[in-house]
């Protein structure tokens, strides 16, 4: 009998996702049109371990998008911690932006969450935390 060695232990990475995701890139995504203030989106989406998406590129926005039936939705960005400091909740760096025209304004104060798909140009809104809408997960497959 031949002895294991430790390279035969190694898992292979799975190329799927879990049932209901979608790949797209090296993560899967997720839309859940239940209407969810973003905080409790957020506590769902680390459920599934995972975060509210983020975007990096177009691509990966229009996938989005497509995912989110372009309806108005929540993804992982917030300037809660610091006004007009813009950030995702799963870390990854902040660069890939599509504000619509005169946003992020944080009108009234209160608004600190982003929401996708906003008018017919379906760019970014920030919006107030606490409005109920659908939300995208992603996690890594």
């Amino acid at each position: 009998m031949m002895a294991l060695t430790t390279e035969d232990h190694v898992v292979k990475r799975s190329t799927q996702c879990d049932k209901g995701w979608s790949l797209h890139g090296e993560r899967c995504f997720r839309y859940f049109p239940a209407p969810t203030s973003w905080a409790a989106a957020e506590k769902s989406c680390l459920g599934f371990h995972g975060n509210l998406a983020s975007v990096n590129n177009a691509d990966e926005e229009h996938w989005i998008q497509r995912l989110a039936r372009k309806k108005r939705t929540w993804i992982g960005g917030t300037d809660a911690h610091q006004e007009g400091h813009w950030v995702w909740s799963d870390g990854t760096p902040f660069k890939y932006v599509n504000w619509c025209r005169k946003e992020p304004n944080n009108a009234r104060g209160n608004q600190h969450c982003l929401q996708i798909n906003y008018t017919a140009k379906n760019c970014w809104d920030d919006n107030n935390c606490k409005v109920r809408k659908g939300y995208v997960c992603a996690k890594k497959r």
